[in-house]
This record gives C-alpha cells, sequence and structure tokens, in this order.
C-alpha cells in the first residue's frame, strides 16, 4: 500500500469526491446496479475502476463491478494482464478479458485506428449485453469532453462533444463517464500518486494529430483566460439560441 503525504491525500479525496460529484449530478449509478468499466490499460481507466470501487466502501448503497478489456490480436498494443487480473482482484472487481481481430486488412480506407476503436467498441457492447449489464463506463475526462467539442465544430460544422451520460440502442445500454467533471492534469496526478502501471508496449498505429491540434487551440484559450478549459465545458450547458444563426 502507497503510503502519501498529508497533502497528496487531500488531493487523492478531492478527485474521489469529484468523480462522486459527476455521478450524482448525472444519476450514473443507483442501488444494486451493475456496472462494466471500459479498462484500456491507461491511467484513466485504470483510475476509474479504482475510483468506483473504493467509493463504494463510504456509500450505503450497493452496486456491482465489473471490468473489461480488449485485446485486439493483430494490434500490437499490450498490457501486462496479469498485474491487471491482480489489480481487479485487489478492488473486487471482476475482470473479463475479450480476444478479438481488428482486421485492419478489410478497413478499406479507414484509418488503422479508427477501425481498431470501433471494433473494440462493438466487442464492448456485445459482452454489456451478454453480460445482462445495462452500465457500461468510460474513463473520458473533462479535456477529452472539451477537445471532442471544438473538434465537432471545426470539422463536422456541429456543436456536440461526449455527454457525461448517453442512453443507447433503445436504453438497453447506458454509457456513463464519472470522470467527465476531471482534468486530464488531475487523472495524470491521480495515477502517478497511486502508481498505476503504464502499458507495456503502446499502438504505433494511433493516431492523435487531429485531437493534438484541437489540445493546441485550447491550450491557446488558456493563455487568454485560464479557466477557457472549464469554461468551454460548462458553455454546453448554456446555449444561448436568441444570439445564434
Amino acid at each position: 500500500m502507497i503510503k502519501l503525504r498529508r497533502e497528496d491525500q487531500a488531493f487523492v479525496q478531492k478527485v474521489r469526491q469529484t468523480a462522486g460529484k459527476a455521478i450524482n449530478q448525472y444519476q450514473m449509478i443507483g442501488d444494486g446496479e451493475q456496472v462494466l468499466v471500459a479498462v484500456s490499460g491507461g491511467k484513466d481507466s485504470l483510475s476509474l475502476v479504482e475510483i468506483l470501487s473504493t467509493r463504494r466502501k463510504a456509500l450505503p448503497i450497493h452496486y456491482e463491478l465489473h471490468a473489461a478489456h480488449i485485446i485486439t490480436e493483430d494490434v500490437p498494443y499490450e498490457i501486462d494482464v496479469e498485474w491487471l487480473q491482480d489489480f481487479c482482484d485487489q478492488l473486487n472487481v471482476k475482470l473479463h478479458i475479450v480476444r478479438t481481430k481488428a482486421n485492419l486488412e478489410t478497413a478499406g480506407k479507414k484509418k488503422p485506428c479508427f477501425a481498431c476503436s470501433r471494433n473494440r467498441r462493438k466487442e464492448l457492447f456485445m459482452l454489456t449485453n451478454k453480460l445482462g449489464i445495462k452500465k457500461l463506463a468510460f474513463g473520458h475526462h473533462l479535456d477529452d469532453a472539451v477537445e471532442t467539442l471544438v473538434m465537432n465544430m471545426a470539422q463536422h460544422a456541429n456543436i456536440s462533444s461526449i455527454p457525461p451520460s448517453l442512453e443507447m440502442f433503445e436504453g438497453k445500454i447506458h454509457i456513463i463517464r464519472p470522470l467527465t467533471l476531471l482534468s486530464d492534469a488531475e487523472m495524470k496526478q491521480y495515477a502517478q500518486l497511486l502508481g498505476f502501471q503504464s502499458l507495456k508496449k503502446e499502438c504505433p498505429y494511433e493516431d492523435h494529430t487531429i485531437r493534438k491540434k484541437a489540445r493546441d487551440i485550447v491550450e491557446q484559450m488558456t493563455l487568454i483566460n485560464p479557466k477557457a478549459r472549464f469554461n468551454l465545458f460548462n458553455s454546453m450547458a448554456n446555449i444561448d439560441m436568441e444570439y445564434l444563426p
């Protein structure tokens, strides 16, 4: 068990409380529900599993946690599965490992990252349905939402992002994002303090070109106003239709 300084303990508690605030604000998890957490192996998904598990200890309600990691056999992306299994066991979280193939050779003109991501998402939906679980949790945070907003406005002339809570397939699956009020910087610090293991092998196909540009735009905005990142996020709930075309 990692021993933290008092100020670090306070930070860890603050992150957990902020995630709890998002869960309550958007009514993400109820008593007796089952939640499947999509675990890529990065800092955000590992932190999400730990936060949701730790949070149960202080609540008057109970919910069951599962975690899913998709192994795409034809993509050189790797996590230490043994470490992940031990991590989940310690948190009393049932881990499901799914092996699949992205079949990149049949993806046509689509980029490998897009084809692989779409396939992993499909496998997660199938597993959620197979297990009879309704809630599927992803580790997207506030920066992900803001960058997606900027990307969609610039690329698709559309004001949209990744919502904290979203029902799909006529309500059969409910996607939740408990880290939606937390920044990327906060999640990096949280994972570092708790010593979460990083991936064994990054994916060489991963393409963040457009997202990196959106991130740079957001960073430029924070030079104008340090609160720009949070203001952009909050603006999605404060659209003044009277002053739009």
